[in-house]
């Protein structure tokens, strides 16, 4: 890693935290995948939510999801839950779906836990992130997952 560009060696950082965080929720079945099951718990329980993730392919440009993303973002903005983007969707899927799911993976959720007393530091990164990025003017910032 030396020599890399510095910004590229945090966006690398902040993806190895997001998918620790993305897999301890799914160990601890704190995990929503899709745009609908998210948006139903968002609706249903906002307090639930810690982490929103939206995931797309360059390639993707399908316009209902572009607006589903738009009111989701909306949704976090309003209720102080942290949002990224990440644009391997393939990857991510790799990391919270089981083998052979063919889910929605275009928006995940990280609930909190039913006690509340679970904490986890990759998880502070990456809220530190968002709220350093929020400061900068970049509402939703894009985050690279690590290679699997």
């Amino acid at each position: 890693m030396l020599g890399c560009d510095p910004t590229k060696r945090k966006m690398m950082n902040e993806g190895k935290s997001l998918a620790e965080a993305l897999h301890s929720a799914k160990t601890e079945s704190r995990v929503t995948v899709g745009v609908y099951e998210c948006a139903k718990i968002m609706n249903d329980d906002p307090d639930s939510v810690s982490f929103c993730v939206l995931a797309t392919d360059d390639f993707d440009c399908d316009i209902a999801l572009q607006i589903h993303f738009t009111l989701i973002q909306a949704f976090c903005f309003e209720n102080d839950i942290s949002i990224v983007r990440v644009n391997d969707i393939k990857t991510l899927a790799e990391i919270v779906g089981e083998k052979g799911q063919s889910e929605d993976f275009h928006c995940v959720l990280i609930t909190n836990s039913s006690d509340g007393s679970w904490e986890d530091p990759a998880l502070e990164k990456l809220h530190m992130f968002c709220e350093e990025s929020r400061s900068y003017n970049e509402w939703v910032p894009e985050i690279t997952l690590p290679a699997r």
